[in-house]
């Protein structure tokens, strides 16, 4: 049998489908892996996921503030420069 690899965000899609009321069975099935591998990635990944989300929701977040502060400081940044050159 060849192993596949999951990504996270992957295997998070699958727990979430078994949340919505998928059964396992269905599950393993349709993503042709284990039951020892569906019940190790709840243990691992199940709980802590909804807080995963919600950190990158919030370092996205700050991470868009922070560009749109740079963009403003640098055109500030230029209008000084080209009034300076103008100047002199």
């Amino acid at each position: 049998m060849v192993k596949k690899r999951f990504k996270k965000s992957e295997i998070a899609q699958i727990l979430q489908e078994n949340r919505d009321g998928k059964s396992i069975q269905q599950i393993i099935d349709e993503y042709g892996i284990s039951q020892a591998t569906f019940y190790n990635w709840r243990a691992k990944y199940g709980k802590s996921n909804s807080d995963e989300l919600l950190m990158i929701n919030k370092l996205k977040e700050e991470n868009d503030r922070l560009k749109r502060m740079y963009a403003d400081l640098s055109l500030e940044n230029l209008i000084l420069k080209s009034k300076l050159e103008k100047q002199n």
